[in-house]
């Protein structure tokens, strides 16, 4: 949609408010309340977001009332450097568009930072106070201006060394950019900002010992990112931003200057053009020019937006696989698709979310679930695969047997997938029948199920038992090529789990191959012992520098079995744990032994449920409800 400046003079044509800055928040319940109020009353909407270190802002209505904002938000101090950009444009038509943005209510929130920097939680954010050098629209045109003049000059070393980065995601890059010949324009294609930090890290040979200019939509995200570069050090030193990003640029040259193509927004505007007429993108399908993402096409694998034509839309069994995707050969994987409202059945959004946060507790940085509609163009998600990792003394056949009644709670959802673990265990029994020890029987308890089989005077033919596995093993312990039989040294032991420390190099490998035969998946659920093996894993490449394979855990009765040298620092992985309140209930794992494996990760991005139903995954209310939760937020 283009802007419009039609009913601007009267005041009372719709448009778009965007504006941020970063300085210290003295008083965040106040600051909130003053939003609160203030923009309920002039009917706004849109997105508030409140950090310790500043405010980001898009919100959307009238034109007076954005305008008494503005002369509201100005009175208080904390603003006064503060550069808003006010654009008329039409009220929103599409209602689907609308409420994926955010336009459709007032939705203020407190994060801890602004704009999610760094997917690792834990490593700290650069100070602002280090940020590049502000050019204004004016002096960055001149820069690139003289920089195309000065093509076939060999006296200014400068430009030579001059390099334009652009700060913005792939799926925005893609409807336009700066073009400017003579001058390299380098590229990250990330698909989200979280991302930029591991490009800068890889590629700082391209940026050492240059003068790098910087841009972004409106100014933000360049903010933390220059000051990531310019703490590198020395040869990092010449970092320069545009100052009010694009929107500012294209408010200056209207017929696009140096830009090239749309400026893609994040409201129900979608992208702003300037008099250029000209279509930089392409259709993903065809490769035809195309540059509307009205219609929120969506790779099926990793969510990105991505441009498909009106034509291609309308071809049946086209899955759409963005260019990262196939760059990393998941074209070929087949994949469950969901209808939307079989995810609004299975769990409502709350509409009363915003009043909530203004009142109550903080809710951190976590995306609340009305923010959360993600959808491609035949409104379709694909569900989240999950890798299952059994206890010990099972297997993958009875773990998804014991885990049916959870699967069924969840199958508008996820898509569980389940493997044998690597150690094949020998069958026990007992020489003579006694009277067995009390054990639980809860469903899922593997040493009990074991203990069904135990007390016999003579072990049953082998084509009656199905063969059991271990992800880890104790040492020097019987594992075997082929099923087999010995007789139990002693009646079952809870805590033999403390003395399986072995076979771990063999099930991490095992797993990589999997992953690499049968993924991608984007989380892992390890129970009991798997849940102890599906936190090694994640430790295990956090330690050795490299992606995580999985986005989410759940750890549902675990235990740790990372040492104490390798947990010295957190795991960084999204988590859930799950597991017995310590009530008794559970006579396989201890709670407090669970307790010891949550505080392995990352408390900011855990969660911890707490249950009193035994050696088991509940599947009932509220656990559920808890469950669910978390994994919207990897929809």
């Amino acid at each position: 949609m283009a802007e419009n400046g039609a009913g601007r003079e009267e005041g009372q044509g719709s448009g778009v408010l965007l504006y941020y800055t970063y300085a210290p928040v003295p008083d965040l319940p106040s600051l909130v309340r003053f939003y609160d109020s203030n923009c309920r009353s002039l009917g706004l909407i849109g997105r508030v977001r409140i950090a310790p270190d500043g405010v980001n802002v898009t919100v959307g209505g009238k034109m007076s009332s954005l305008e008494k904002h503005i002369a509201e938000v100005k009175s208080k101090s904390l603003f006064e450097r503060t550069d808003f950009k006010l654009a008329a444009c039409e009220h929103p038509s599409d209602k689907r568009i609308a409420k994926e943005c955010g336009f459709t209510s007032l939705n203020i929130r407190v994060v801890k930072e602004l704009v999610t920097f760094r997917s690792d939680s834990l490593s700290k954010s650069p100070g602002i106070s280090n940020a590049g050098t502000h050019l204004s629209a004016m002096e960055f045109h001149s820069v690139l201006h003289d920089a195309r003049n000065n093509m076939d000059s060999h006296s200014s070393v400068q430009q030579k060394q001059l390099v334009l980065l652009d700060a913005r995601n792939m799926y925005e890059t893609r409807i336009g950019k700066f073009q400017t010949p003579n001058v390299e324009t380098l590229d990250p294609e990330t698909r989200q900002y979280s991302d930029l930090p591991a490009w800068i890290d890889d590629n700082s040979e391209q940026l050492r010992g240059k003068h790098v200019l910087m841009y972004c939509t409106g100014g933000i995200r360049c903010e933390m990112a220059s000051a990531y570069i310019r703490s590198k050090g020395v040869g990092f030193e010449n970092v320069f931003q545009l100052f009010g990003g694009i929107q500012r640029y294209l408010e200056q040259f209207p017929d696009g200057g140096f830009f090239k193509g749309k400026k893609f927004v994040f409201d129900h505007r979608i992208s702003v053009g300037s008099q250029d007429v000209d279509i930089v993108g392409n259709c993903l399908i065809c490769r035809s020019s195309f540059d509307d993402y009205s219609s929120r096409c969506r790779c099926s694998y990793c969510r990105m937006l991505v441009l498909v034509c009106y034509n291609c839309q309308g071809k049946a069994g086209v899955v759409y696989v963005c260019e990262l995707c196939q760059k990393q050969g998941k074209g070929d994987k087949p994949l469950l698709l969901i209808q939307d409202n079989q995810i609004n059945a299975d769990f409502l959004p709350d509409s009363s979310e915003a009043i909530e946060i203004a009142k109550g507790p903080f809710s951190g940085h976590i995306k609340p679930l009305s923010e959360l509609s993600v959808r491609d163009g035949n409104n379709h998600r694909r569900k989240l695969r999950i890798l299952c990792l059994h206890g010990f003394r099972q297997n993958a056949s009875n773990f998804k047997g014991r885990t049916s009644s959870l699967a069924k709670k969840l199958k508008n959802m996820v898509e569980f997938v389940f493997v044998d673990a690597p150690h094949e265990l020998p069958f026990i029994y007992q020489e003579h029948s006694h009277q067995p020890p009390h054990v639980s029987m809860d469903w899922a308890s593997e040493e009990a199920t074991n203990l069904a089989h135990s007390f016999k005077e003579s072990p049953p033919p082998l084509k009656d038992c199905k063969k059991r596995f271990a992800w880890l093993i104790a040492p020097k312990s019987d594992c075997l090529e082929e099923g087999g039989w010995k007789i139990a040294d002693v009646p079952f032991d809870p805590l033999q789990y403390q003395q399986q420390t072995d076979g771990f190099e063999k099930s991490y490998s095992y797993l990589k191959t999997v992953i690499s035969q049968m993924g991608p998946f984007d989380g892992i659920l390890g129970f009991s012992q798997g849940a102890a093996m599906a936190a090694l894993f994640c430790e295990q490449q956090q330690r050795c520098g490299g992606v995580l394979d999985f986005r989410f855990a759940i750890l549902c009765s675990g235990f740790s079995a990372v040492s104490g040298e390798c947990s010295r620092k957190l795991i960084k992985c999204p988590s859930l744990h799950c597991f017995g309140n310590g009530q008794g209930h559970d006579r396989q794992i201890a709670c407090e032994a669970s307790r010891k494996l949550v505080d392995l990760f990352d408390k900011d991005c855990s969660v911890v449920i707490e249950h009193d139903m035994g050696h088991i995954i509940p599947t009932r209310s509220p656990y559920i409800d808890q469950m669910k939760e978390f994994l919207m937020r990897f929809l």
